[in-house]
């Protein structure tokens, strides 16, 4: 039998793959991807104060990366360049972060785990973290999916058609500052936005519909998580990374597949 610890790190992965992957399918389809980096680099901060005020990391986390978010979401509505905005955001904000940790007490033999995850140390605790987030990110998404994907689509349309573009833009950026949080401990900040855009991409080149995209985006993480920690286990690799590695290796097979099709 699976020991214990083996078992909650499989679910917490679950959980977040959950979570990331319908997040992640409109990463790929707004090519957000610069901003998911700049979210999960500003965690670093958060835990650098968590650690400093004695706070749970989760919360730091989260409140830190809502700030990222919604500034970002701002400067976005406001006009200005993304792709500069995005670059200086997301180093300073991961610079400032690891500075800030280096002065809280006991904290740096602890920094590879804020940078690349430690899902094997994943406690009861976190798993209630993780799900509960991961819940509340899924029903902002079933709750608000026609409306986000039409906003998606055609900001124009969205507006013609009595919504908010703004607000969907908003209930976005809330959604991928929780998934950064609840994920934080699985994968780390370096590796977050890997996992809401391998699986995304991997399920674009299958999928003939957006519903069926972001089930198949779900199930990939899901199958990553799995096939991640098999690899750690046997081979002795760091678990976060090996997640990422098998979620490449799905994307490589999924283009591959999508080429022999076309070739035929």
């Amino acid at each position: 039998m699976f020991d214990d610890f083996l078992i909650r790190a499989a679910l917490a992965g679950i959980g977040v793959a959950l979570a990331a992957g319908p997040l992640g399918s409109f990463v790929v389809w707004r090519r957000m991807a610069y901003f998911g980096d700049a979210t999960s680099h500003a965690a670093i901060l958060g835990v650098a104060l968590a650690l400093a005020l004695d706070l749970p990391v989760g919360l730091g986390t989260l409140a830190v990366a809502l700030a990222m978010a919604v500034t970002v979401a701002t400067l976005a509505a406001r006009g200005w360049a993304m792709d500069t905005t995005l670059g200086v955001l997301a180093h300073a904000a991961l610079a400032v972060g690891l500075v800030a940790v280096s002065f809280v007490p006991g904290a740096r033999g602890d920094l590879s785990t804020w940078l690349f995850g430690d899902i094997l140390a994943v406690s009861k605790a976190d798993l209630a973290f993780i799900w509960g987030g991961a819940a509340l990110v899924l029903g902002l998404i079933l709750w608000r999916w026609s409306a986000l994907l039409t906003a998606t689509l055609n900001e124009d349309l969205a507006a013609a058609s009595g919504l908010n573009p703004d607000r969907e833009r908003l209930i976005l950026t809330l959604a991928l500052a929780l998934t950064v949080a609840v994920a934080l401990k699985v994968v780390g900040a370096l590796l977050i936005a890997a996992m809401l855009i391998i699986p995304a991409a991997t399920a674009r080149g299958l999928a003939r519909s957006p519903e069926t995209m972001a089930v198949l985006a779900a199930l990939v993480g899901a199958a990553a998580v799995l096939g991640g920690l098999g690899l750690s286990l046997g081979a002795d690799t760091p678990a976060g990374p090996s997640i990422v590695a098998v979620a490449a290796l799905a994307f490589a097979l999924s283009v591959s597949l999508g080429a022999l099709r076309r070739g035929g």
